[in-house]
């Protein structure tokens, strides 16, 4: 038994470790600049070079325990740390880390620079398999960087289709420039008072009314005529119809007078064919001719 609970605790861990492998291997290299001096500056003001990491999938992936390097036999050059609520990327977001060699300075420093490298790796948290790499141009002008045309998009190793220099910079935010207009900037345009949608809304709820309206009728008919059709199956051979024309003048003379005098107070009525049924009624009172009123009373003595 112990064993079995062995096993199942083995077999949970390795598929915690499996599904947060998968989630890292949605970051890509995406976007970098190596010669900064006009540029993006950190948070101590300082302008360095630096490159993004962009999250594909459409879940939030932790980045933390990863590793990144600029050198093929060391993949454990710069470990991201732990703990950090920043190493969290949401989906389709990006991250930037700045490669000064000064990692002293917080969770998104790295040890290494990028003038010094050839190709910088993203390495997931077991320290050995290689999630995404660029190839490092040193032949670029300060302040031009070098990304994916589209975010996350682009062969694995920076040097194919997908990449290219970017007429600007975009740390840490779309390298494509959105210029399509939105849904509702256009809606903004064709409606700037808003009758149109007004007038839709109303179409849209009147047309679910009539709609319901129709399908309640079909329904309530569906209905009554089943319960119609239930009753008759019922009472189908149970009960006797009398045609109008064998209802003649003295059966419905014989009936009227049934029925009043069964309805009259006075009118005594027997309960059972060819016998008299008297009922015995208690009176509460004495009538007036009785004789009890004649009576003399004898006085009753009150004792103290």
């Amino acid at each position: 038994m112990k064993q079995i609970k062995s096993l199942l605790i083995a077999g949970l861990v390795l598929m915690g470790i499996n599904l947060s492998a998968q989630n890292q291997s949605d970051m890509r290299l995406n976007e970098y600049l190596v010669y900064n001096t006009d540029d993006f500056q950190d948070d101590f003001g300082q302008q360095n070079a630096w490159f993004e990491l962009f999250n594909v999938s459409y879940g939030t992936v932790n980045i933390g325990g990863c590793y990144l390097s600029n050198d093929i036999n060391n993949l454990q050059k710069y470990i991201i740390p732990k703990g950090d609520v920043l190493t969290s990327i949401k989906p389709r977001q990006h991250v930037l880390f700045w490669a000064d060699n000064q990692p002293y300075r917080g969770t998104f420093h790295t040890n290494f620079t990028l003038a010094e490298s050839d190709t910088i790796y993203f390495v997931s948290s077991d320290g050995r398999t290689i999630i995404d790499r660029i190839a490092i141009q040193k032949d670029i002008e300060p302040n031009l960087s070098y990304g994916r045309t589209q975010d996350g998009i682009g062969s694995v190793d920076g040097n194919g289709e997908g990449w290219q220099f970017m007429s600007r910079t975009s740390p840490s935010t779309n390298n494509a420039v959105l210029e399509a207009k939105s849904k509702s900037a256009v809606m903004a345009e064709l409606d700037p008072n808003g009758g149109l949608m007004a007038l839709t809304a109303m179409s849209v709820v009147f047309l679910a009314l009539i709609i319901l309206f129709f399908v309640f009728k079909t329904i309530g008919k569906l209905a009554t005529r089943n319960q119609q059709h239930k009753s008759d199956v019922a009472t189908e051979g149970k009960i006797t119809t009398v045609k109008a024309e064998e209802n003649t003048g003295e059966a419905i003379a014989a009936i009227s007078t049934a029925l009043y005098l069964y309805a009259v107070d006075n009118e005594a009525h027997d309960e059972e064919s060819f016998q008299i049924t008297m009922k015995h009624t208690d009176r509460s009172y004495s009538p007036w001719s009785s004789k009890i009123y004649t009576l003399r009373q004898n006085p009753q003595v009150k004792k103290n």
